[in-house]
């Protein structure tokens, strides 16, 4: 690639937006050129228009570039978005409208069936979905997704598992507290507690799966026919959500195909060598207390799944333990392999 391509972030002052800063500072395809954020930050130098929550330092192109108005047409054609749900609708509608590819964070357009739930490793063919949405919509620009920072924790256990015909599964995640964003939750409330309750979140657990693992069909996605419970909570981690999961199958598989098909799992972005793409997506731990938040969350760059605890269930067949880093696999670091995978395609 001779030049780097332009790209904004809308909602680059809250904690997924300054991810999305320190991702691109070095990136060998993009390059942040436009950070767009609320009326009330519109005119101020980023530095101050935000107060940094991440490790190390704001990066130096940014720290001065002035926030903008959230208004298509003034920024590059690729944007990232990281807004909250309630504003994205209307803001990444107009974006995508005006002709932006809009690469969103934001569970507003996740379950729109004309939009890609994308995770690069295991659905890239539900980029056949955008000619739909232009026609659909009558815009020329885009809107891509990545799934809910919990739901891509299980999912990433469950792809390799699908060819074995998963049809249950029982979820409990317990997520770390970044994934409630800054000032996120109280420390009276996180600290030494768990909290059994997170709005919205097992909801977005129990669809957005199906979803993903669901097949292209002509124009539509025809979702994955698995039951998913889940009970979302939250506990005094920092960064990682991980999840417990009960499966059963069409059929019982034998531990050592699961694991195999666990430990051999390859995507687009390994065979293509994206940047952003762990070497292994999903790394199988033996030892019987792992994975831990702690420990395992930053495995790759933050980019891989971990699994492990694989043993009989009483209930269902099988039962394991996955975990994934909440703000990076989760958040922005999924954006990014979106927009990797996308440009590899030549839909940039």
């Amino acid at each position: 690639m001779s030049g780097k391509i332009e790209v904004g972030i809308l909602g680059a002052t809250g904690t997924v937006g300054q991810r999305f800063l320190q991702l691109l500072e070095h990136h060998p395809w993009f390059t942040a050129t436009w950070l767009g954020a609320s009326d009330r930050n519109v005119g101020k130098p980023y530095r101050e228009a935000m107060a940094w929550q991440l490790e190390g330092a704001v990066p130096d192109e940014a720290a001065e570039r002035r926030v903008e108005e959230c208004v298509p047409g003034r920024g590059p054609r690729v944007v990232f978005s990281s807004m909250a749900s309630n504003l994205a609708g209307d803001i990444e509608r107009a974006f995508a409208a005006a002709g932006h590819i809009v690469i969103s964070n934001s569970s507003h357009y996740r379950m729109d069936p004309t939009v890609p739930l994308l995770v690069p490793e295991i659905n890239p063919g539900h980029l056949g979905l955008l000619p739909v949405q232009r026609r659909e919509r009558g815009w020329e620009g885009a809107i891509v997704t990545n799934p809910n920072c919990a739901a891509v924790t299980v999912v990433m256990a469950l792809a390799p598992l699908k060819p074995f015909g998963p049809r249950k599964a029982m979820v409990t995640t317990m997520q770390a507290v970044s994934g409630a964003g800054y000032p996120g939750v109280p420390s009276l409330d996180a600290l030494g507690n768990v909290i059994p309750y997170i709005g919205g979140e097992e909801e977005k657990v129990e669809t957005e799966m199906q979803k993903i693992l669901g097949d292209l069909d002509g124009d539509a996605v025809r979702a994955l026919d698995l039951a998913v419970s889940a009970t979302c909570t939250r506990v005094p981690a920092i960064d990682g959500h991980l999840a417990t999961v009960s499966l059963e199958f069409e059929k019982r598989p034998e531990k050592e195909d699961l694991l195999a098909a666990l430990r051999s799992f390859r995507g687009v972005p390994q065979e293509r060598g994206l940047p952003s793409a762990p070497r292994r997506p999903v790394h199988v731990l033996d030892a019987p207390d792992r994975p831990q938040t702690r420990k395992d969350a930053g495995l790759e760059r933050g980019m891989a799944a971990s699994v492990g605890r694989l043993r009989p269930c009483p209930l269902f067949h099988w039962k394991l333990v996955c975990l994934s880093h909440n703000t990076l696999r989760g958040a922005a670091g999924a954006a990014l392999l979106n927009a990797e995978l996308m440009q590899s395609e030549g839909l940039l």
